[in-house]
């Protein structure tokens, strides 16, 4: 299944998308796609709801509406850096041994194509594609890396949009430069499980203003998504609906030479194969 959000901020209804002009309202079936919907067996409790309504013709036409992040706020949201070959060297950095873990503030996430607001002091905001994990049940301690398959809900495409001056020249921790307000656009929809065949498969790309600035592929990860659930449980519980971004292939604008960094005005534009596209206006600080 394909699971979507849509309406306005704070309002939006949870639908299954069957194609780009239909959808199932599931509205009347379960409340929202957060933690509750995926700690409770909600995905395969609305699957046979979904085959049933399209059986029986029961389809809405998407009509415009706003699309907001396919899941309801996180409990947390965990990020992987430095998780491709060529974004390392890019970056200057070493290759990690293990995966460097930091952490984005759950208020940052926003829908697909919503705005992306620079904030204040910011001179150097960055765009970065990325595979994003969702947990699909309370998880601690996996015993093996395949364990991780059973405990992961699906996949959506993310920008981890981040503030390089804040998150590596002003000291601490990384989240300083990633937890901006809209920082995190996910979606359109989370692709369950059982939708990608091989998630180490997935080409990605992201331009601005029409310029191709990264082009990648999962298969190019240090780390693959079930080694990283398998690695984030031995430290941590990871709780239904817990979103974990995976880390981003070369292109981002800090390993240009010379660096090129969002301004008012700009158009991202990126998508994941399979998972969707997505496509943010960068606003002014407010």
């Amino acid at each position: 299944m394909h699971l979507m959000r849509i309406g306005a901020p704070g309002a939006e209804k949870p639908v299954a998308r069957i194609d780009d002009d239909t959808y199932v309202d599931l509205s009347d079936t379960v409340p929202d796609f957060d933690e509750a919907f995926f700690g409770s067996g909600g995905i395969d409790r609305v699957r046979p709801v979904v085959a049933e309504r399209v059986a029986a013709g029961q389809v809405s036409r998407f009509a415009g509406e706003r699309v907001g992040a396919p899941i309801g706020r996180p409990h947390q949201i965990l990020c992987i850096g430095l998780n491709y070959r060529d974004h390392a060297a890019e970056s200057g950095m070493a290759v990690p041994d293990e995966p460097i873990l930091f952490t984005k503030s759950p208020n940052t996430l926003i829908g697909p194509n919503d705005d992306v607001r620079i904030p204040r002091g910011s001179t150097k905001t960055d765009w970065e594609v990325e595979l994003g994990i969702v947990i699909g049940r309370r998880t601690s301690y996996l015993e093996t890396v395949d364990d991780a398959r059973a405990a992961i809900a699906g996949y959506v495409v993310v920008n981890d949009v981040s503030e390089r001056g804040f998150q590596l020249e002003r000291g601490g921790q990384w989240a300083k430069g990633k937890s901006a307000e809209t920082f995190n656009p996910a979606g359109p929809w989370l692709a369950t499980a059982d939708e990608i065949d091989d998630v180490l498969a997935l080409d990605m790309w992201l331009d601005v203003n029409g310029v191709r600035r990264q082009t990648g592929s999962t298969k190019t990860m240090i780390f693959d998504p079930y080694f990283i659930v398998h690695y984030l449980s031995q430290f941590l519980v990871l709780e239904p609906g817990d979103l974990i971004n995976t880390g981003t292939p070369p292109g981002v604008g800090m390993g240009l030479t010379p660096p090129v960094y969002l301004r008012p005005g700009d158009v991202m534009e990126l998508g994941i194969k399979h998972l969707g596209t997505q496509r943010q206006h960068v606003l002014a600080p407010r």
